[in-house]
């Protein structure tokens, strides 16, 4: 299954930490051709030489993906790098925690055009490239928080990651015309680096809020992504998956308790 991947031409945008890394190298290890975006050399550069390391193809492109001059570069080189752009994981994201009785207008912008805005620069960037290629995959990471559910300080990333659930209602319908579908992975808790920095109390509280009982692993959301990019999915367009081990089916912590 899925064997539809391997040679495909993917854009990973955040992909040198966290789940965009797990993305690109779930997908480099299906043969995928994968290039990293993202802001810092050191981290694309690591996450390139790992790829390489386990025999997969990869390459970075330093880019700021609220700005489309640079997205539109970064679409200009992967095209011409690895003969065209098949799928896009639109992945880049911040979750800075800031209540609004201390949040300023430039915090809120920040979070909107690097979670939102960003993912509608990318895929505009791609269109030509699907229309050239005459299909093309769009796979959004949103998140449980913010379409389903809510936690202090995160206001601001909740309602970018809800956007991006509206987003990909019509554009469905206008990717449509280039037999180009878009989805969205919607995560839960996944361990990641900017998760850990939260401290050990926080982890172990979500674990214990699970049913599932553990955190989601990076390879989690990938292999979900990883679907919806293929051509076993080409007739799924404008859905969203819940990739939470359960997190938001409990009523109440003491539901917990009855398993």
């Amino acid at each position: 299954m899925l064997t539809s991947i391997s040679g495909k031409s993917v854009i990973v945008t955040g992909g040198s930490k966290g789940i965009g890394k797990g993305i690109a190298k779930v997908f480099a290890s299906k043969g995928a051709k994968v290039m990293i975006a993202a802001r810092t050399e050191k981290d694309a550069a690591a996450t390139v030489d790992e790829i390489k390391a386990a025999g997969g193809t990869a390459d970075m492109f330093l880019c700021d993906v609220s700005d489309f001059d640079q997205v539109s570069a970064l679409a200009d080189y992967t095209a011409k790098t690895f003969g065209g752009i098949d799928i896009l994981c639109a992945n880049a994201g911040i979750f800075p925690q800031v209540k609004m009785v201390d949040m300023t207008a430039d915090d809120w912008d920040q979070v909107m055009s690097t979670n939102l805005k960003s993912s509608f620069l990318c895929v505009k960037a791609c269109i030509p490239y699907f229309e050239k290629s005459g299909k093309g995959r769009v796979v959004i990471t949103s998140s449980i928080t913010g379409p389903i559910t809510g936690y202090p300080g995160w206001s601001h990333y909740g309602a970018s990651k809800a956007g991006q659930l509206g987003f990909i209602k019509t554009a469905a319908m206008e990717l449509s015309r280039y037999n180009t579908t878009i989805n969205a992975v919607m995560p839960g808790n996944i361990m990641t680096e900017g998760l850990a920095d939260l401290g050990e109390d926080y982890l172990s509280s979500m674990a214990n809020s699970i049913p599932l009982k553990r955190l989601g692993s990076v390879e989690d959301i990938a292999n979900a992504a990883l679907f919806f990019a293929s051509d076993e999915a080409a007739y799924i367009t404008g859905q969203q998956i819940v990739v939470d081990g359960g997190q938001i089916l409990p009523e109440s912590l003491e539901a917990l308790e009855e398993i």
